[in-house]
């Protein structure tokens, strides 16, 4: 059974460049390896941020590569966690995770880094290292 996760917009955004140390995580993703959760407010930040990055173009290729694949899943959140509260912005990553049962929050941002403390709602945060492992065992 594949892993589901939700990717931090900066792990995505480092993953795309086929020059990218991360590119293995796009590359997973367009396989088929794991399954994405994206919300509405993940998706659109996803595609301001590689805009911003890497251009307008890039960003809307992005997107729609994101609608074609199959497993790459919509949740719609019903209820705002706000359990982020050092960034507030970060909480759309939670939501998602809980709205949509991910296995794993996929970040390098220490912002999450308090959600270990948490007995409920559970959700597991792993750096991108550790999703390699993870994606390994399960293939």
């Amino acid at each position: 059974m594949a892993l589901t996760a939700v990717i931090d917009t900066n792990i995505l955004l480092v993953s795309i460049s086929d020059k990218s140390p991360y590119h293995w995580i796009y590359e997973g993703l367009r396989k088929g390896l794991y399954n994405l959760l994206v919300s509405t407010d993940i998706a659109l930040e996803y595609e301001e941020i590689i805009g911003q990055h890497m251009g307008n173009d890039v960003a809307s290729d992005v997107l729609k590569a994101l609608e074609r694949y199959p497993n790459v899943l919509s949740v719609h959140r019903y209820y705002r966690w706000n359990l982020i509260k050092a960034d507030p912005d970060d909480n759309k990553f939670v939501d998602c995770v809980i709205a949509g049962g991910a296995d794993y929050l996929v970040t390098n941002d220490k912002h999450f880094d308090m959600l270990g403390a948490l007995d409920f709602p559970r959700v597991t945060v792993v750096r991108p290292d550790a999703f390699k492992n993870l994606l390994a065992k399960t293939s």
